[in-house]
């Protein structure tokens, strides 16, 4: 992937992973468009990077997803790139849950961080199979996709989905000018599921850096640290690895 000079969606580009996306993307002379629910987040990076142009979304809507993808393509139709990043992990423990009443909690991850991936996936899909130039869909899934954290099971089972879904659209889009790559991230200091939850976790500009060394080199799948051990463990590994980690973690839900 030639990582300059291209026009970038990113969702969640303000915070997290996004963030390191953002602040990459802008030091390789590109323009960025980045969303997020958060105002004071967007506003911030408008004050640091004045050239990058924010959209306040709440990407658990489909209503705000179409919105968005009108606007950008009708304002910014040089777009080349789609970064699926935006996402939010909860962690609870499944028998003291409430499905009844709290069920519109719940799904917003599912929304969040699999429903959007796909609707936008599919609309920017087809844009680009317009175009007569190289594009580029760029999806971010987790370690957590093949070997679960078991006290955060919807959002290590919409990772799982989010790879599935990327596998199979870079099959269907293998004959166009689309690229498709998904970004494995392990745990990253970043706030996801709450601050000071992954302080323990990669160090992010370690991780952006070499996350976009596999883009350059055209890397379709493209983990780092355990997440890259993870792609490369049998199923019985996995298995022992998920259940480690249970063991380590159950007690703090």
């Amino acid at each position: 992937m030639d990582i300059k000079n291209n026009t970038i969606l990113i969702t969640g580009g303000a915070s997290g992973i996004g963030l390191q996306f953002t602040k990459k993307f802008y030091a390789n002379n590109n323009k960025i468009i980045i969303c997020g629910r958060n105002t004071e987040k967007l506003k911030s990076i408008e004050a640091e990077f004045p050239e990058v142009i924010t959209r306040v979304c709440d990407i658990s809507s489909s209503e705000e997803r179409l919105n968005l993808y009108n606007w950008v393509t009708e304002n910014y139709p040089d777009i080349n790139v789609l970064v699926n990043n935006a996402g939010i992990q909860n962690r609870f423990n499944i028998l003291k849950s409430d499905a009844a009443e709290d069920w519109e909690n719940l799904n917003v991850e599912i929304k969040s961080n699999f429903e959007a991936t796909v609707q936008l996936s599919i609309l920017f899909s087809q844009y680009f199979a317009d175009k007569t130039t190289n594009s580029n869909i760029i999806n971010v899934s987790s370690g957590l996709a093949f070997a679960p954290m078991a006290i955060a099971p919807i959002y290590s089972a919409t990772k799982a989905a989010v790879h599935s879904f990327t596998v199979s659209l870079r099959h269907q889009l293998s004959k166009t000018n689309t690229n498709v790559f998904e970004i494995i991230p392990p745990a990253v200091n970043t706030d996801l599921g709450g601050k000071g939850i992954h302080t323990f976790g990669a160090n992010p500009v370690d991780f952006i850096n070499e996350i976009f060394e596999g883009l350059v080199q055209e890397k379709i799948e493209i983990g780092y640290g355990s997440s890259k051990e993870r792609l490369e463990m049998s199923k019985k590994e996995l298995d022992e690895y998920t259940e480690e980690m249970y063991n380590a973690l159950k007690n703090t839900i």
